[in-house]
């Protein structure tokens, strides 16, 4: 996605002899024989992404969010909570949630993100109210039928994975959501969610007015 960060998430790992020669597979130097899966290099590379020198922590950040891009691997967003969460950390907020949003508002898949939100940011009563705010909630209120696709892209896939958001943080962005027939599928996916926090009356309520 980001050109330069690409660039350089595929040449870090070149200069060690890991380069690509499938959708996922690769190929180490060492034993040019051998098959890496995505995975595999995701293990090996990602968390290295914080521990090069020649970059400040904005750009180890968007040298991880490059091998997101090259690895599309969950591995590689784990390593930037990780890193977030550690002792190094948090990271620059602004490059960390603006690397999330770009990639839900893109055409491309983004499954590694939104099982990201949804495993990591979501289910973790310290994180969740930030990362539901940062990824859908402060837009909420620009949601509307003739929004942008990328952002009515980017509310459905946060919809969909926003089941273990606390109902309070997500109860006025969902009232918004119900109205639009592009958006309720997504509250669907979060209602059917095994770890879906919802407040049975607020959102029948909610479905109600939608329904007016």
């Amino acid at each position: 996605m980001d050109t330069q960060a690409g660039q350089d998430a595929r040449r870090r790992p070149a200069e060690a002899g890991v380069t690509q020669v499938g959708d996922d597979a690769w190929t180490d130097g060492n034993a040019p024989e051998s098959r890496l899966t995505a995975n595999e290099v995701a293990h090996s590379w990602a968390g290295r992404a914080f521990t090069d020198e020649r970059l400040d922590v904005a750009g180890q950040l968007g040298l991880a969010f490059g091998l997101l891009d090259l690895l599309d691997d969950y591995w590689v967003t784990c390593e930037i909570r990780f890193a977030d969460r550690g002792p190094g950390g948090p990271l620059p907020s602004g490059v960390l949630w603006d690397g999330y949003r770009r990639r839900l508002e893109a055409p491309e898949a983004a499954d590694a993100v939104t099982y990201s939100l949804w495993a990591d940011w979501f289910e973790d009563r310290d994180t969740c109210e930030a990362a539901f705010a940062e990824v859908l909630g402060r837009d909420a209120g620009r949601l509307h039928t003739d929004s942008p696709q990328p952002l009515l892209r980017r509310a459905r896939r946060v919809l969909e994975c926003s089941g273990p958001v606390p109902w309070a943080v997500k109860e006025s962005a969902y009232a918004v959501a119900a109205r639009l027939p592009a958006l309720f599928e997504g509250l669907l996916g979060s209602h059917r969610d095994v770890y879906g926090d919802l407040d049975p009356s607020a959102a029948l309520t909610a479905g109600h007015s939608a329904a007016r």
